[in-house]
């Protein structure tokens, strides 16, 4: 069925006004939203977390502890403290208690180790830590950064441990403190640009950036998707991606918030519990990411899939080689694919259900965003003969750009950047279509079609070129994700020494009962993609290389290449002589006249 280009802009037009219900100078902040919320519903269940249920006015109790135990060590407006703590309702009480007082929050990785936490740390300018003691581990290993930031740990009834001497336990801080809100003039001044969070971008290529997101932008975002999805306080969303990141901590939270529904909030996702909690919850929507539908598609099928009250799914991520059967299999009646980012000033959304789409622009005016042409092989943008970057054709690949705006009373197209100025000003394009313009650069590859429909192609840098051709590792593993048996598969470029270019590699992992063939993975890659695209070298790993948002990982795996010495999956590489993959070694590299790989 054709939808016209009127009839799409309606839609976005309702999600346009939900999404600019909060400006950069009012009052009105997070804490505010959560405090009426508080009051308008005291009874009802805000989370339900093991089963068990925390109102919206107990959670605000709790929060109200947690911020005048915060002001008594100090903490004002203005400040800035790191949390790191799993999804369950403290971090909920934690990081609502801080915006009481206006102060932000750090959300940093509980995976994060060693390099990853020390630069995580570093790149804010946090006072003091909450820790989750589920999370004390890992924060010992980079002892010489944390061990000059005042600690403060949280107990977790899971992860019973000893607090060590140089931290102090925070739980009983809260427990021992008052219940009352604290005075409104701990965060008198403060405005909805003013920042809730620093963010961790994804990190799929390299060390994550800490993005500003402010009162305004984590409200609007919610108000939004809460316009899309018609949800009201009846609704069940489902929280199982971690409440650190975008996607769950703003997309999902904000929306809920937004309507007084309720959130089921899982510590982690979990392939086996899924359809058991939507169906024991009531679960009407979700916010999905990455890998997620593809997981939930590899279960073996059951008579009662499609018996389930999960209404709507939200996110990015679901690729086109599985949308009808995931939607079919599960009788989802809408999806929502997406495309944004932590700190994007601009989205778009499939309101049409529109196979594959990522969005939809129908009349270009009404957008910030446009889609411009993109050199893979020199890193840069062809212009015109007036010096101004070239807008793509229909079904050009391009990469995405957003203008920036700075609208007296609007926090439409603004750019809140990072906590670094040094990424701020690298995410900033100048003079694009005209003389002292800037844009957002996305560093996302998307193509449209004829009726401006978007799709996402890759990230810049994942697409490389080889045999003077240029490969979409995104495009190439949704041509052959259908390989049977297959769990997982992540396609990349690595480096060929004394050769231009990269070489494709697949990462893949076969499902528990299935057995790699490497006769038939040949034929299969030959038959769907053209001669340049089909992978030189395989490698079989125990288990997909994923961020703990569920995208693909590529960064370490391109490092380690194909050296033996680096991996110890099996690889293989391609002969044609023999029409499949062969184990690789020394003879096989020759006979391919291929070098042994060079680590960087």
């Amino acid at each position: 069925m054709t939808i016209s280009r009127e009839e799409t802009q309606r839609k976005l037009n309702i999600q346009a006004a939900a999404a600019a219900t909060h400006t950069p100078d009012q009052t009105y902040t997070v804490a505010d939203r959560y405090e009426e919320q508080a009051r308008r519903f005291p009874n009802k269940a805000f989370l339900i977390y093991e089963d068990k249920p925390v109102t919206f006015g107990q959670l605000n109790l709790e929060a109200n502890r947690v911020a005048n135990a915060a002001a008594k060590l100090g903490l004002r407006q203005g400040d800035v403290a790191a949390l790191m703590m799993d999804n369950r309702p403290e971090f909920f009480f934690v990081y609502v208690g801080l915006a009481k007082l206006g102060v932000t929050t750090a959300l940093i990785n509980t995976h994060a180790q060693d390099k990853a936490l020390r630069h995580a740390l570093s790149t804010t300018a946090s006072r003091m830590v909450f820790l989750g003691a589920e999370c004390l581990q890992g924060f010992a290993s980079a002892a010489d950064v944390t061990g000059d930031l005042p600690c403060y740990v949280i107990a977790d009834p899971l992860n019973q441990v000893d607090i060590p001497e140089a931290m102090v336990d925070f739980s009983t801080l809260a427990e021992s403190s008052p219940t009352i809100d604290p005075p409104k003039e701990s965060r008198s001044g403060l405005m909805g640009r003013d920042d809730l969070f620093h963010v961790f971008t994804s990190g799929t290529t390299g060390l994550p950036k800490a993005a500003h997101m402010s009162h305004m932008r984590w409200m609007n975002t919610g108000e939004s998707n809460a316009a899309v999805l018609d949800t009201g306080p009846d609704d069940v969303f489902y929280c199982f991606l971690p409440l650190y990141h975008g996607a769950a901590g703003m997309s999902l939270v904000s929306a809920a918030l937004a309507r007084g529904a309720t959130i089921v909030l899982r510590r982690r996702f979990s392939v086996s519990r899924f359809w058991e909690d939507v169906r024991r919850h009531g679960v009407t929507t979700c916010q999905y990411i990455g890998e997620i539908c593809r997981y939930l598609m590899n279960r073996p099928p059951q008579i009662n899939d499609a018996d389930n009250p999960l209404r709507s799914i939200i996110g990015a991520g679901l690729r086109s080689d599985i949308w009808e059967a995931f939607q079919q299999r599960f009788g989802i009646e809408n999806i929502y694919e997406g495309w944004g980012a932590t700190e994007a000033n601009s989205g778009i959304m499939n309101l049409d259900n529109k196979v594959g789409s990522c969005g939809r622009i129908p009349f270009k005016e009404r957008s910030n965003a446009r889609l411009v042409r993109y050199d893979a092989e020199t890193d840069s943008h062809p212009r015109d003969a007036n010096g101004h970057y070239i807008e793509c054709e229909a079904d050009e690949v391009g990469e995405l750009i957003a203008m920036i705006l700075d609208i007296p009373g609007s926090g439409a197209g603004r750019f809140e950047g990072y906590t670094d100025e040094q990424a701020t000003e690298k995410k900033i394009l100048h003079d694009v279509f005209a003389d002292g313009d800037a844009w957002f650069r996305s560093g996302d590859l998307l193509k449209r079609d004829e009726d401006d429909y978007y799709y996402f192609v890759d990230r810049v840098g994942d697409t490389f070129r080889w045999k003077s051709e240029n490969v979409s590792a995104s495009e190439a593993a949704d041509a052959i994700s259908d390989f049977d048996g297959l769990e997982s598969l992540n396609i990349y470029g690595v480096a060929v020494p004394n050769t231009e270019g990269r070489a494709g590699m697949a990462a893949l992992v076969m499902q528990s009962e299935a057995e790699f063939d490497p006769v038939a993975f040949y034929a299969h890659c030959k038959d769907r993609l053209p001669p340049y695209a089909v992978p030189l070298f395989v490698r079989l790993c125990q288990q997909a290389e994923l961020t703990t948002t569920f995208k693909l990982r590529k960064v370490d795996l391109q490092k380690q290449g194909y050296s033996p010495e680096l991996v110890s999956d099996p690889l293989y590489v391609i002969s044609d002589a023999n029409q499949r993959y062969v184990p690789l070694d020394e003879q096989s590299l020759a006979e391919q006249q291929l070098p042994a790989f060079i680590s960087a």
